[in-house]
């Protein structure tokens, strides 16, 4: 019996589990996602299990393509996403963590540029100018960790018995914006959305149906696993801590979401490097000194 415990409780399972359960948990926070928000709007809404239903859907048609490097885009897109969780989950060094999600979201880039389709174009401009307003954030962040753990590896960050939130509040909430951009919630909806109220023509993604639609699918399931996994690293000592911090932070993005409309990708790059960009400088200045 110990000897099995030792085996489940290996680091090569957890990884293993945690690429398998990811983006089932994906899907089931973007259920609750539109249910929630479509309550917020005085809707039914969708089944929790919605995200699953459309998933099985894609898959289940036939695979068309307008042009070839679409698959070879939409795959890499997706395997570089799960490459950032299992870096994440083995510990590795944050640096190469946010270069490979970068590479994972130029691909995504890239397979939307790769048709001819003026929607697609607008739709991948958008999501580099979403990259360029969230990136600098995440560098200071990786900074600022690198400050009080001495290590830019993952693994120090949860060997450390203080959590992350007590020594970057203000990090803390520049990264709640970042998460916004990640999410498609307004007013930082520029390149695509699964609601309604949002988005009618979905740019970034337009060209793509059927089983390399559903591929992209399991890349934001991935996506969306990793950012809020990332939000209950703030306070990693406390699972039930880090869950609440999570529900609050998930409730506060909808609502925002419902209360604000989608505003420029201009205004989104000034806001994000005036207002969050200030916050995540002030935090880092305050640890260096």
């Amino acid at each position: 019996m110990e000897k099995l415990i030792e085996i489940l409780t290996s680091k090569h399972v957890m990884t293993a589990s945690a690429a398998i359960l990811a983006p089932v948990a994906g899907a089931l926070i973007m259920g609750i996602d539109r249910k929630l928000t479509a309550r917020m709007q005085g809707r039914l809404g969708p089944p929790l299990l919605q995200p699953f239903y459309d998933l099985f859907k894609l898959f289940g048609k036939e695979p068309i393509a307008l042009h070839r490097p679409q698959i070879m885009y939409a795959v890499l897109h997706l395997v570089f996403m799960i490459l950032v969780l299992i870096l994440l989950m083995a510990g590795q060094d944050l640096l190469m963590i946010l270069l490979v999600h970068a590479f994972s979201s130029i691909c995504l880039i890239l397979g939307a540029m790769s048709v001819r389709s003026p929607y697609s174009w607008l739709g991948s401009q958008r999501k580099i100018l979403q990259i360029l307003a969230y990136e600098p954030i995440l560098l200071v962040l990786i900074l600022a960790i690198n400050l009080r753990d001495n290590s830019f590896l993952a693994s120090k960050v949860m060997e450390n018995t203080q959590p992350l939130l007590i020594s970057m509040p203000l990090l803390f909430l520049a990264f709640v914006c970042v998460l916004a951009i990640e999410l498609s919630k307004s007013p930082f909806d520029v390149a695509t959305s699964h609601h309604a109220h949002q988005e009618i023509v979905k740019g970034l993604t337009l060209e793509y149906s059927g089983p390399f639609l559903g591929i992209l699918e399991i890349a934001h399931f991935y996506e969306i696993a990793i950012f809020f996994g990332l939000i209950m690293c703030f306070w990693h000592t406390n699972i039930w801590i880090a869950l609440l911090l999570e529900s609050a932070v998930f409730v506060f993005l909808l609502v925002v979401d419902n209360a604000f409309s989608r505003l420029s990708a201009g205004w989104m790059v000034r806001y994000m490097w005036t207002v969050p960009l200030t916050l995540a400088l002030a935090n880092l200045i305050w640890l260096w000194s």
